[in-house]
């Protein structure tokens, strides 16, 4: 079965993040050669899984050319079954871009670093000396070994294993005790790169396309990551003005993509699961439009006299959701804005990442924060608690196939049908 999708292995604490404080400048480091950057190439994974013909079965059984008030969800195994895990890896995760548990923020100055994993793939990001971003698996040339742990600053990275050294820019700077090794060549043996693209606040790594010689531009990762929704989110706030507040990490007993079926239902939820949240929507306002890799949810908000001014969502909440696991929340119509990262961490098991965001120069304090955390992690409980029972009712052993609500669950079944796209691609 294939590992599980964990990110940044580093947790900063608030004050820290807060006041924008880091670890002291490490020393330089001494080496045998010159930095030499790794060549350019394509990313090198293993070969596409084949899909054993009982799964290929359970995937046909979904029809995406099935209009959607005539159509059936998946079948339960989709969430159920480990080996449908192995291969969302294979051919959602490990093709296009994809977001990360990091922030632009983290790796702001040269030097900085994180490291995190996609399934069984390791990475760090890092920016060099020359305030370069960059990003490499996170795999020592010589041996295997993880060259890089956790956070913080390094002038090169140092194998733990065997001390080869590598600079910033991936280059391999010394390979320690070769007297009598042939053929080697200090050049041909530096960090595997992976191509690495900013957009707004956010990061992003995509394994599977040929390496550019700088990071991707934000113009360039748009148009394939967010496709025309990339003007619509601008328009909404999202740049890199946002300043990061904290982040909170769940761990949920469903599978990742209940999560997102629970996030993509067009509110239909929210009036018997969220009372709080409902009561400052006005819900005969929502809507959902659908576009190339993106849906995007928008309802008004009640003007509501609360007596202390709190009003987290502003005029209007837009909830945007990013194929296949990525979501931005709120979208900065209030000063606030929040991200959920839904990764598996097992066939019904996932961990959901949330970054908090606050606009540059916003005036609100320590009180609307912290108002703001709670009513979102009363939110998130309760979603939790929705998102185990559906995994229960998923594993009762029922085959269940159930039916979209058609002026709701768009997305959702936009979703399933860009994953049916995915498993049956060449």
């Amino acid at each position: 079965m294939a590992s599980a999708l964990l990110l940044p292995q580093c947790s900063l604490p608030f004050s820290n993040l807060a006041s924008g404080s880091l670890p002291s400048r490490p020393g330089p480091c001494k080496s045998s050669a010159s930095s030499t950057r790794s060549p350019s190439s394509t990313t090198s994974l293993r070969p596409s899984l084949q899909i054993p013909d009982r799964l290929r079965r359970e995937i046909d059984s979904f029809d995406p050319k099935i209009p959607l008030d005539e159509a059936h969800t998946p079948p339960s195994s989709w969430y159920t079954d480990p080996l449908f895990l192995d291969i969302e890896f294979d051919r959602v995760f490990y093709r296009g871009w994809q977001a990360v548990a990091g922030y632009v923020e983290q790796v702001a100055s040269a030097h900085d670093f994180f490291t995190g994993r996609l399934g069984s793939l390791q990475f760090v990001i890092t920016r060099d000396t020359n305030g370069h971003l960059r990003a490499f698996h996170n795999v020592c040339r010589h041996h295997a070994s993880l060259i890089a742990t956790a956070c913080g600053r390094k002038s090169c990275f140092v194998c733990p294993y065997h001390g080869w050294t590598y600079g910033l820019d991936g280059g391999l700077l010394k390979a320690t005790q070769i007297s009598g090794i042939k053929n080697f060549h200090l050049h041909e043996l530096g960090l595997l790169p992976i191509n690495l693209a900013t957009w707004g606040p956010f990061l992003l790594l995509n394994f599977n396309q040929q390496l550019e010689d700088e990071e991707s531009s934000g113009e360039s990762v748009g148009k394939d990551w967010l496709g025309s929704c990339s003007e619509i989110l601008i328009a909404g706030g999202v740049d890199h003005s946002l300043k990061h507040v904290c982040r909170r990490e769940y761990n949920i007993n469903c599978n990742w993509k209940v999560f997102c079926d629970n996030y993509l239902d067009g509110g239909y939820h929210v009036p018997y699961a969220h009372g709080a949240l409902a009561a400052g929507l006005e819900l005969e306002t929502y809507s959902t439009m659908v576009y190339e890799r993106v849906s995007i949810q928008r309802c008004e908000s009640m003007q509501i006299e609360r007596g202390d001014d709190f009003d987290r969502l502003g005029s209007k909440a837009l909830y945007a959701f990013i194929y296949p696991n990525f979501m931005i929340n709120s979208c900065r119509y209030g000063p606030w804005m929040d991200t959920n990262l839904v990764v598996p961490t097992g066939p019904s098991k996932c961990q959901v990442i949330f970054d908090y965001f606050l606009e540059s120069g916003s005036k609100e304090g320590e009180t609307f924060i912290r108002r703001s955390l709670e009513e979102s992690e009363r939110v998130q409980m309760e979603d939790i608690t929705l998102c185990e029972g559906v995994q229960k009712g998923l594993e009762s052993q029922a085959c269940f196939r159930g039916r979209y609500a058609p002026t709701r669950e768009k997305a959702m079944h936009h979703f399933h049908c860009f994953l049916h796209e995915n498993f049956t691609a060449d």
